[in-house]
This record gives C-alpha cells, sequence and structure tokens, in this order.
C-alpha cells in the first residue's frame, strides 16, 4: 500500500469511529478524524500520532453540503487526496412512532444517509482520479427492524441500498463499497439507549449477551477490524456487501 493513502473516518471522535481511525492508522493510513466538532477528535489524533501515526482533526455536520466539501477539500491539501472512506457519523432519535417528532425523523436522517451521500459525492472524484478506492459504510442491525427506532432503521436500511449502487456505479473505476452492521456494541450511544430504558448500563449489556451465540457483546475494536478487512489492498473483489458483525446469524 502507498504511503500517501489518506483515509476518512466520520463520527471518529469516540465509540467504532474512534476505533476504526486508530486501526486505520495502524494499517499505514494518514487519517482525517471528522466529527461535529473538531476539538472532540483531540483525544483520536493524539492517540494516533502517539503511536507514530499521521492524523488531522476536522469538524465538520455531515448534513451540511457546504461544510462536507470544505472538509473533503481541507483534507485533499493537507493530507493528500483521500481514497479510502468510513461514514459512521449517526445520532439516536429513538421513541415510539407516535411520539417521534419530524425532527427527531430529519435528524437522524440528515446525519445519516444524506451525510453518507455527501461525504460518498465529495471523496469519489479523488478515489476515480486514484483509479483505486473503498467506502464502507455503517449500518446496524437495526435495519431489520427494531421497536422505538423507525428513524434509525430506516436510515440504516436506506444505507444498505446506497452500498449497492454505489458498488456498481463505482466499480468500474477500481473503488468498492461495503457496509457493516453492528449488533450490540458497547458504546455511549448504546450506554444512552440502556438509560432511554431505565437500566444500569453493567445490565443491559449482560442482558444483551444472553442472546448473543458468542456470549458477549461488542466492542468498538470488532467493527474496526472489519473495517480494515474491507479496506485492503487484497478485498479488491468484494464489493456491494453487507455484513452483519454481531456474534450470530442476524440476515
Amino acid at each position: 500500500m502507498a504511503d500517501s493513502r489518506v483515509a476518512i473516518v466520520t463520527g471518529a471522535a469516540r465509540g467504532i469511529g474512534a476505533a476504526t481511525a486508530k486501526r486505520l492508522a495502524a494499517d499505514g493510513f494518514a487519517v482525517a478524524v471528522i466529527d461535529l466538532d473538531e476539538k472532540s477528535c483531540a483525544d483520536t489524533v493524539s492517540a494516533i500520532e502517539a503511536d507514530g501515526g499521521k492524523a488531522l482533526a476536522v469538524g465538520c455536520d455531515v448534513s451540511d453540503a457546504e461544510q462536507v466539501q470544505a472538509a473533503v477539500d481541507r483534507i485533499a491539501t493537507e493530507l493528500g487526496g483521500p481514497t479510502v472512506l468510513v461514514n459512521n457519523a449517526g445520532v439516536i432519535r429513538d421513541n415510539m412512532l407516535f411520539k417521534m417528532t419530524e425532527d427527531d425523523w430529519d435528524t437522524v436522517m440528515g446525519v445519516h444517509l444524506r451525510g453518507a451521500f455527501l461525504m460518498s459525492r465529495a471523496v469519489q472524484k479523488h478515489m476515480v482520479e486514484a483509479k483505486w478506492g473503498r467506502i464502507v459504510n455503517l449500518s446496524s442491525t437495526s435495519a431489520l427492524g427494531n421497536r422505538g427506532q423507525a428513524n434509525y432503521s430506516t436510515a440504516k436500511a436506506g444505507l444498505q441500498g446506497l452500498t449497492k449502487t454505489l458498488a456498481i456505479e463505482l466499480g468500474k473505476f477500481g473503488v468498492t463499497a461495503n457496509a457493516i452492521a453492528p449488533g450490540f456494541i458497547a458504546t455511549d450511544m448504546t450506554r444512552a439507549t440502556a438509560e432511554r430504558v431505565g437500566m444500569e448500563f453493567e445490565e443491559f449489556t449482560k442482558a444483551a449477551a444472553a442472546s448473543i451465540p458468542v456470549a458477549r457483546v461488542g466492542q468498538p475494536e470488532d467493527i474496526a477490524n472489519t473495517v480494515s478487512f474491507f479496506v485492503d489492498e487484497r478485498s479488491g473483489f468484494v464489493s456491494g456487501q453487507v455484513i452483519y458483525v454481531a456474534g450470530g446469524p442476524k440476515a
């Protein structure tokens, strides 16, 4: 792999995004660490640099087209043209359908779906020019349906459709597109879900592990490892796929 390859990870201040950014840096990529607040990316960037890697913190609202283009332009200038994109940025606004507001719906769609579209559109130019690229979209087992998540489930299912279409459109340029659908991963987001249902996080994870065949919940590094596989030079014949990383079969 060329030393100049640049990866972008959105939502990389913490959780799955931070673990993925660190893993890609360890794999030899220069990594642009994107999150809503540039300052929140400092810990991820510091960890990468402490291990001898190269990283750049970038503040960006991925649902804002102008901010996305400005971020990608800055990354191309400061690190080089990005050829790996991990669309991980996400939010939850869980509620039952009858209590879900238009803002709850629009916010989740904006970050997950519009964000992945805008980032992919902005970055594909650099991939096509390089005749090599990797796009990885973060879906979820919630794409199969999940109580209290009409917005999130719809967005995550939509990302699978986007992934398959990108794979078809960009394949002839040496670009692959794949999706990862995590199951229960121990992150701030699942901690917020535990609070929503009124459970202690330890109790919540223990209950979740009881229904997972491998008898444990996932860690952010489990997802980062799968991203590493998808973006590897040797994975060029794998495209348009959705892999459920959930400790057992889901679909």
